[in-house]
C-alpha cells in the first residue's frame, strides 16, 4: 500500500463540550495518512487514478469548519469517512490535533489518532 500524506492542516472550528469552545472556536490540526495503490497513475500519469489531496485538504478544512461536535473522537471519525469517499483511498489515518484544549495544567498538545478502512 502506497501513502499520500497530509500533514498540518489548520482550521478555525467550534468543537467541544463548553460553552466557551462553542463560542469562541479554537485551532485544529489534522495531520492525514492516506493508503492507495498508486501504481496505476503513475504508469500512466493521470490524477484521476490517484486522490486529488488538494480536495482532500479543502473538504477536510470544512468538516472543521463545519457543523460542531462535542468529542474530536467525533471530528476525527467525520475526517475518515470525507477521505474514504475518495474511490482510490482504502484505508486513512487521521490525527486531530486540538492545542487549545481547556486543560487547567500546562501541556503541548491533546490529540486523537484512528485508522479506519474499507470494510
Amino acid at each position: 500500500m502506497d501513502r499520500v500524506a497530509l500533514r498540518g492542516l489548520a482550521a478555525r472550528g467550534h468543537h467541544g463540550v463548553f460553552a466557551r469552545e462553542r463560542e469562541q472556536g479554537q485551532t485544529f490540526v489534522v495531520d492525514l495518512d492516506m493508503g492507495l495503490d498508486t501504481r496505476s497513475a503513475a504508469e500512466s500519469d493521470d490524477l484521476s487514478r490517484t486522490v486529488h489531496y488538494g480536495v482532500v485538504a479543502e473538504e477536510v478544512v470544512a468538516v472543521v469548519e463545519g457543523e460542531p461536535v462535542d468529542l474530536i473522537e467525533t471530528l476525527a471519525q467525520r475526517i475518515a469517512d470525507t477521505c474514504l469517499r475518495h474511490e482510490a483511498v482504502r484505508e486513512v489515518e487521521v490525527v486531530v490535533h486540538k492545542p487549545d484544549a481547556p486543560i487547567a495544567v500546562p501541556f503541548e498538545d491533546v490529540t486523537i489518532t484512528i485508522k479506519r478502512s474499507r470494510a
